[in-house]
């Protein structure tokens, strides 16, 4: 009797942990995706653009800047005090200070769409939970659906994403530039932005509060590393990521970086096709030509290689 009942009590005590097992493995495989689509709808995109810019006021958040990079889109970049909190808190978590809605007229149709704070969190290894920001945006601009590629990762898949074997990883950045100190740093970029050096020009500045960091925005221009160039073979599929749009410049202390494009344009096109129609091979010359204009707006110059 006391070898049955000693059975049953380990059956029990077995199944218990598959099921918590079970359970866990389930709460692990969320899927997450780059971008959260907030609305459709026929209308005019100033006008959508303007009730957008009311409804983020109001939940709080401040638009530092606004961008139109071609015909119909146009992408408001924002912030606030939680998200300029949780990057301070992050090595280079600065590009997360910031969340860009974008607004874009496709046919007859205006889309909103911003960026999925929980999974940029992810994208930028950042010690933070920004699941409210991302109720606040829910709230304010609606939420139809997260979208992007036709499958999500999983958090442990973002924070350690790379597009293939020997592609760069988030913490194989671009070292644009480095300075003496921190406001110098901060005063090339800003002049070399103004002067619009390799075609890059200043959409945003965010301070990221208690460290000398700082996240600039920035368009391209130029024939190669051009937004308009990249998203027109890349962004094809029929609700449109138009946020993943400006591009970043992070100060960090002395040092400038940017995130390199093979792995900036991969972690918000994961499924991009490697070969063929709208794939990575028709911008293959982006990523260098992206890199030499982001050293130019850092107020790098080519003679200084002489002295490595």
């Amino acid at each position: 009797m006391f070898i049955k009942r000693f059975r049953s009590v380990l059956v029990l005590i077995l199944l218990l942990i598959l099921s918590l097992g079970v359970f866990g493995s389930v709460q692990a495989a969320e899927k997450l995706m780059p971008f959260v689509l907030a609305s459709t709808g026929a209308g005019d995109v100033a006008a959508t653009v303007s009730d957008v810019k009311g409804r983020l006021a109001g939940a709080g958040f401040e638009l530092v800047g606004e961008y139109s990079p071609y015909n119909d889109a146009t992408i408001l970049i924002v912030t606030s005090d939680k998200l300029k909190t949780e990057a301070s808190k992050s090595e280079f978590g600065g590009y997360g200070a910031g969340q860009r809605v974008s607004i874009t007229k496709v046919g007859n149709e205006v889309q909103v769409s911003f960026t999925n704070p929980v999974y940029m969190t992810h994208a930028y290894r950042m010690k933070a939970d920004l699941q409210t920001t991302m109720d606040k945006l829910k709230n304010a601009l609606g939420s139809m659906k997260q979208y992007g590629p036709a499958e999500g990762l999983e958090a442990d898949e973002i924070r350690e994403y790379h597009y293939m074997f020997g592609m760069e990883y988030f913490d194989d950045p671009s070292v644009l530039a480095e300075y003496t100190s921190y406001n110098q740093a901060i005063s090339m970029v800003e002049k070399s932005l103004a002067a619009k050096k390799g075609g890059v020009s200043k959409v945003y500045r965010i301070d990221v509060p208690g460290k000398d960091e700082t996240v600039f925005g920035v368009s391209l221009s130029n024939d190669c590393s051009g937004d308009k160039f990249v998203m027109g073979h890349i962004d094809f599929k029929p609700v449109r990521s138009t946020a993943h749009l400006p591009y970043e410049i992070l100060v960090s202390n002395k040092k400038v970086y940017a995130l390199y494009a093979r792995f900036r344009i991969a972690i918000n096109f994961p499924d991009l096709k490697m070969m063929g129609s709208n794939s990575f091979f028709k911008i293959m010359c982006a990523p260098d030509a992206i890199e030499e204009a982001l050293m130019a707006a850092a107020g790098h110059s080519p003679d200084s290689d002489d002295d490595d």
